[in-house]
């Protein structure tokens, strides 16, 4: 595979992550829903579900795949954009991939908040250094589109 493929391939497979996320939180809420015979209405604002549901793990997880990855996604189309994409860049890539996986299932499992609280410190910081990296390389070499 190409670097660039590489990154849209690892792109992909964080969006595919969030998917199957979301289908999880549709299952547990839909599930709790009607095991407890909760009118959806009830629960039509972030207020009333944190009152009324009791399981919101992976809810929670889905949240997240939208806070701390979109720095991630668009440090990608970055430099897909711009045609430069050093070699450990896709390494970096897969890695955080890595760290966002196994985040995810901590969170949607058993949820112990240290173990996810190390996990999220490893991607959070691996993510910084990929910016930085990339930013400092980037204007180092003077590369530009095309």
């Amino acid at each position: 595979m190409t670097p660039v493929q590489h990154l849209v391939a690892a792109c992909a497979v964080m969006v595919g992550l969030t998917f199957v996320v979301g289908l999880r939180m549709f299952r547990v809420r839909v599930g709790e829903m009607m095991a407890r015979r909760i009118d959806p209405q009830s629960v039509a604002l972030s207020a009333q579900r944190e009152r009324r549901l009791e399981d919101s793990r992976a809810s929670d997880n889905f949240n997240h795949l939208f806070e701390l990855p979109v720095l991630f996604y668009l440090l990608c189309a970055v430099a897909i954009g711009a045609g430069y994409i050093p070699a450990w860049l896709p390494v970096l890539a897969w890695l955080f991939v890595l760290t966002r996986i196994v985040h995810s299932i901590i969170q949607c499992s058993y949820n112990r908040v240290m173990h996810r609280f190390a996990v999220f410190l490893a991607g959070f910081f691996l993510l910084v250094a990929m910016w930085a990296m990339y930013a400092l390389a980037f204007i180092a070499t003077g590369a530009a589109p095309g």
